[in-house]
This record gives C-alpha cells, sequence and structure tokens, in this order.
C-alpha cells in the first residue's frame, strides 16, 4: 500500500502532466496558475486512499481524483473573488494577477473540466461518480450562499453554523472517500461509513480551523492570527461567545464586533472575553466529538485495522496544525 506521501507526489505528477493546449491561452493560464500554488491535496490524496482499502491499481482512478481537486481550486479560484483575497497561499490571486472577469471566467473552465475528467471514470461506475460529485458540487453551493447570509445576522444559531460548514467544507472530504471506495466496490454499507468518516472528520477539522484562528500559531498555523476576530466572521467561537456570555460580556463583545478596528487591540478583547466563557474548552470538546464520531464510522467499515490504518494516520495528520 502506497503512503499518503507517496498518493501526494502521484496527484502532483499527474496534475502537472495535464495538457492545457486549448485556445486562448489567456482563459487557461489561469487555470495553470491556480493549480500551481499547490495545496496538501487532502481531497484527491483521500479519495486514492479510499479506493486503496479495496483495491491497489490506484492510478486507474486517477482521472476523477484529479477532477475533485479541480473542482475544489475552482471554488477557491472564485471565493478568492467573493472575498476580494489578494493572496493565496503566499502567492497573489487569480483576480489580482489578471482581473475579476479573467478569474471568472478562468473559474468557469475548471469546473467544465473538472467534469470532463470525472467523465472519464470506469463506465461501470460512471453514473455513480457524477450523481454524487454533482450533488456534492450543489450542496457546496448551498453552504456558501448561507455563508453569505450570515453575515448580515447577528442571531445565527450553532446548529446552522455547523450544517453551513458541513455543506461547505465537510461534503467535498466525504465526497472523496466515497467516491474512491464506490470505484473500488466497496459495500454500501462501507460506503455509508466511510461517508461519515470523511463528513465528521470534515466538521472537526473546520472547528479545529475557527480554534486556531484564536489560539493558534502564526508559524505553524500559516495564516494571519485573529482575521476571524477583525472581519466579525461568524464561526463556532463567536455564536457561543454570544450565547453564554452574561449581560456585560456580551454589551463588551457587540462593542468590539461593532468597532472598525484592525489592530490587535481588538484581537486582544475578544480572546480574553472568550477566555472568560470557556470557549476554547468548548470548541475543543466539539471538535473532539466529531474526531471521535468520524473513527468509530472508520472501525465500522468492514475491513482489517491494519488495511485502515494509513488512511487513519493521514486524518490524525490533519489535526497535526497545534498552537
Amino acid at each position: 500500500m502506497k503512503t499518503a506521501q507517496e498518493m501526494l507526489a502521484l496527484v502532483n505528477r499527474a496534475l502537472a502532466a495535464l495538457p492545457f493546449d486549448r485556445k486562448p491561452e489567456g482563459l487557461y493560464a489561469p487555470v495553470k496558475y491556480e493549480l500551481s500554488l499547490g495545496g496538501k491535496r487532502i481531497r484527491p490524496v483521500l479519495m486514492l486512499m479510499a479506493y486503496e482499502l479495496y483495491r491497489d491499481d490506484v492510478e486507474s482512478i486517477l482521472p476523477t481524483a484529479l477532477g475533485l481537486e479541480m473542482y475544489h481550486n475552482y471554488t477557491l479560484l472564485h471565493d478568492d473573488v467573493m472575498d476580494r483575497a489578494e493572496m493565496r497561499r503566499g502567492k497573489p490571486t487569480v483576480h489580482k494577477v489578471w482581473n475579476e472577469n479573467t478569474a471568472i471566467l478562468s473559474g468557469d473552465a475548471m469546473l467544465v473540466l473538472a467534469y470532463q475528467l470525472m467523465g472519464q471514470a470506469k463506465t461501470k461506475y460512471l453514473k455513480a461518480v457524477l450523481d454524487l460529485f454533482t450533488e456534492t458540487a450543489l450542496e457546496i453551493g448551498e453552504g456558501q450562499q448561507y455563508d453569505m447570509e450570515f453575515e448580515q445576522r447577528m442571531d445565527v444559531r450553532e446548529e446552522e453554523y455547523i450544517e453551513m460548514i458541513r455543506l461547505k467544507t465537510s461534503v467535498l472530504l466525504a465526497c472523496a472517500v466515497k467516491m474512491g471506495a464506490m470505484q473500488a466496490g466497496a459495500s454500501e454499507t462501507d460506503l455509508k461509513n466511510l461517508y461519515a468518516f470523511g463528513e465528521n472528520v470534515g466538521l472537526a477539522f473546520q472547528l479545529q480551523d475557527d480554534l486556531l484562528d484564536v489560539y493558534g500559531d502564526p508559524k505553524t498555523f500559516g495564516k494571519k492570527i485573529g482575521g476571524d476576530i477583525l472581519e466579525g466572521k461568524k464561526t463556532y467561537m463567536l455564536i457561543n461567545a454570544f450565547r453564554l456570555a452574561n449581560t456585560e460580556q456580551r454589551e463588551v463583545l457587540g462593542h468590539w464586533l461593532s468597532t472598525a478596528s484592525d489592530d490587535a487591540s481588538k484581537i486582544a478583547a475578544v480572546t480574553e472575553l472568550y477566555n472568560q466563557i470557556g470557549i476554547r474548552q468548548l470548541a475543543e470538546k466539539k471538535i473532539k466529538h466529531y474526531f471521535d464520531v468520524a473513527f468509530a464510522s472508520l472501525e465500522a467499515v468492514q475491513l482489517p485495522a491494519q488495511r485502515k490504518e494509513p488512511l487513519r494516520t493521514l486524518a490524525l495528520s490533519l489535526f497535526d496544525r497545534q498552537s
């Protein structure tokens, strides 16, 4: 069996070898640029590792793994336009290198290219692959819409937020795992458990992202700490801070969120409120819950534990981003 690093190398080589020989070059150059920005390629690696739970010829499903990575990068490209983001993985975003219209159109091309790659699935599994991919893509769009709507609301509930991140983030990880196992001929019971594994890993991962945005080490987290606080983003942390705060704490929290401050004092003040209310401990408990559910689902997959260990190890590595 291949390690996650070997799978990553396989994916990167295959992405680099994709032919972009259509014209005009101005449409495809941003696609190549977006893919060149790198990343952990978690989704295609998960797909290949789920396939290898049952079969060893992972190269046979490489097009669908590349299709999922192409789709993921399409969402990042469009997200950067919507968020007016200037940097992605330490480099200027596509709309900064080119312009917004080019970014939108090249992103559209990436979506079509993703479907083209998905269409190379084995005939036996083609409809199931396309059905799963299409449903997942629709769900991600729904999650993005909820996220945008939450920006205008101060009454977002925890369960609404969890559903939003499930749609926006978790379902693509779940899709990756299920799609890989599906193409290997896994049973419906195993597919259900593997989907739950990916879904709950995704939920735990996003909640950890919320936590590390406040308490992480910038050197290991890879992003500026406190960005969610400065933006007033409705995260698990903020939603529960408002829910659990006393009257005085709620007033102070509301004051800082309504203050157009872009400095460390705002981050420090809100973080201190989180400390008083116990938000860090609450988030850590929730992360552990989803993590435990994920591994219980993996445990239920009807395969020897040794066969599942690489997938378990990969999931554990996703949480090695501690402060």
